[in-house]
């Protein structure tokens, strides 16, 4: 039987757990993770460690080069995920551009719950309530319709099980 690969994204604005579980996902439904983060240039890197949110021309360059990799896997026959904010409809469909189906996982959050995940996180270039802010400001919220929804006050494994279990059967078999 053809497995039939999947390319997904998990998003939602900073500190919502998208790397975390996008991670458990990706080794739940043997695939490949990737952190959209990793793929930030080093000017939008220093801008947000400077505190300065980023604007739809500086998520530009990084959201195509999100949807090459999701076009490539494609080509390819593999499975990806790739964790990414995805705030804006428009953002979201230009990932689209690199897989037509792509599956989305929509993780929420209330702003009091994901300041208070954000003010734990050590190591990490996105910081503080400005850019938490302007993210929620710029946040589109997808509809039922376009993503699985997903509250993170729910366990990462509970989130991640009930999410594989609205994918075909052959996807959850291993690459």
């Amino acid at each position: 039987m053809k497995n039939l690969s999947q390319r997904i994204l998990v998003m939602g604005v900073s500190g919502c757990g998208k790397s975390h579980i996008g991670q458990q996902l990706a080794d739940t439904l043997g695939s490949t993770f990737i952190d959209g983060d990793d793929y930030h240039s080093p000017a939008n890197v220093a801008k947000m460690a400077s505190g300065t949110p980023l604007n739809d021309d500086d998520r530009s360059e990084w959201l195509d080069t999100l949807a090459a990799l999701f076009a490539e896997y494609r080509a390819r026959g593999e499975s990806l995920v790739i964790a990414c904010s995805g705030l804006k409809k428009r953002y979201r469909d230009r990932l689209r551009q690199g897989d037509p189906a792509l599956q989305i996982l929509y993780l929420e959050g209330s702003r009091e719950l994901l300041l208070e995940r954000l003010e734990t996180r050590a190591g990490h270039f996105f910081k503080g309530d400005t850019m938490l802010a302007s993210q929620l400001a710029d946040l589109e919220p997808p509809s039922e319709e376009e993503a699985f929804n997903a509250s993170i006050t729910l366990s990462p494994q509970v989130i991640v099980a009930q999410f594989a279990a609205t994918l075909p059967e052959p996807s959850r078999s291993p690459r």
